[in-house]
C-alpha cells in the first residue's frame, strides 16, 4: 500500500519554486526554519498530536529507565515489566533508538485524549501562554520522564491517521474540494539540516495530499506547512511542537473542534 502511495506522491507532488513560500515568510514574519506559523485567517485551531495508552499501562517506570534496563538485559533476565513485550514499546526492538513511524502503535494500545490525561493528572491541556510541546504534562515527568505505557505525541509531525482525517476535513471545507490546488513546504530540519537556501516546496492537489505522508524524499513526515493556492487556509506543524495549527475560515475551524476523530482546541493566546 505505502509503495503505491510513495509512487503517487512522487508523480503528483513535484518540486515547486522556493519563492512560493515568500507570502508565508511575510505572513508569519519568520524564516520558516521550524515551519511558517500563520496568524488566524480569520480563525484558527490547534490539532493536538495523537498519543496512545497501553492496555496495561501506564507504569511506574519512565521510558529512560525502561530503555536502560532493556539495553542491560541478558537472555535469562525476567520480563522488565510483567506482561509488557518490548515490541509494544519500541518501533523496532532490534534498534530501540529508531524513530516513530507515525503509525498506530499496535492492537494493545488505545487512543488517549489530551483532555482525558489532563483530567487524570491535573495538568492543563495547554498551559496559558504556552504551546503544546515537550514541556506539556509536567507532572508525568516528576519521577524521571514520560511513563512507559503512554506514547508521547509526535514532535513536528502528525501521525498518519490524523493527517488523513485532516485532509478529509480540508477537502470538505475548500471551495474546489478535492481539486483544490495546494502547496506543501518541508523545513530543511526534516531533511537532515540541508538545503537551507533552496526551500523544499511541492505542488499538487488536495485529493492526493494523503500520499504526501509516504513521499520517499521527505522521510515520512507530514509537511511543515500545507496551504491552498488561493491562500484561504494554511496549516503549520512546527518542528518543535506537539500540535498543528490550522488557520482559515470559521466553518473549517468549527469542523475541527467538533470532529470525533481529531482532537483540536483553541488557544486564545496564540490566535
Amino acid at each position: 500500500m505505502y509503495k503505491t502511495s510513495a509512487a503517487l506522491a512522487t508523480a503528483r507532488w513535484p518540486l515547486a519554486a522556493s519563492a512560493e513560500t515568500d507570502w508565508l515568510r511575510e505572513l508569519a514574519s519568520d524564516d520558516g526554519l521550524t515551519g511558517f506559523m500563520p496568524p488566524a485567517l480569520p480563525d484558527a485551531a490547534w490539532v493536538l498530536h495523537a498519543m496512545y495508552e497501553h492496555e496495561l499501562g501506564p507504569f511506574d517506570m519512565s521510558y529512560g529507565e525502561y530503555l536502560r534496563a532493556f539495553l542491560n538485559r541478558n537472555s535469562t533476565s525476567p520480563e522488565i515489566i510483567p506482561g509488557l513485550d518490548p515490541a509494544d514499546v519500541f518501533t523496532d526492538p532490534s534498534d530501540p533508538f529508531a524513530k516513530s513511524t507515525g503509525e498506530h502503535p499496535g492492537p494493545r494500545y488505545r487512543r488517549l485524549r489530551w483532555a482525558e490525561l489532563a483530567r487524570r493528572t491535573g495538568d492543563p491541556v495547554a498551559a496559558e501562554g504556552r504551546l503544546p510541546c515537550h514541556t506539556s504534562f509536567p507532572s508525568l515527568r516528576e519521577s524521571g520522564g514520560w511513563p512507559v505505557g503512554i506514547t508521547g505525541p509526535s514532535e513536528g509531525s502528525l501521525d498518519r491517521s490524523d493527517w488523513n482525517r485532516l485532509v478529509e476535513i480540508l477537502i470538505e471545507h475548500s471551495p474546489q474540494g478535492a481539486d483544490t490546488r495546494c502547496l506543501a513546504y518541508y523545513t530543511p530540519l526534516v531533511r537532515g539540516a540541508e538545503d537551507f537556501d533552496n526551500l523544499h516546496v511541492r505542488a499538487g492537489r488536495l485529493a492526493d495530499a494523503k500520499a504526501l505522508y509516504d513521499h520517499p524524499e521527505e522521510d515520512s513526515w507530514s509537511p511543515s506547512n500545507l496551504w491552498a493556492h488561493d491562500r484561504s487556509w494554511v496549516l503549520c506543524t512546527d518542528y518543535d511542537l506537539w500540535a498543528t495549527k490550522v488557520a482559515g475560515p470559521a466553518p473549517l475551524v468549527e469542523a475541527l473542534l467538533n470532529d470525533s476523530e481529531i482532537e483540536a482546541v483553541r488557544l486564545p493566546w496564540a490566535p
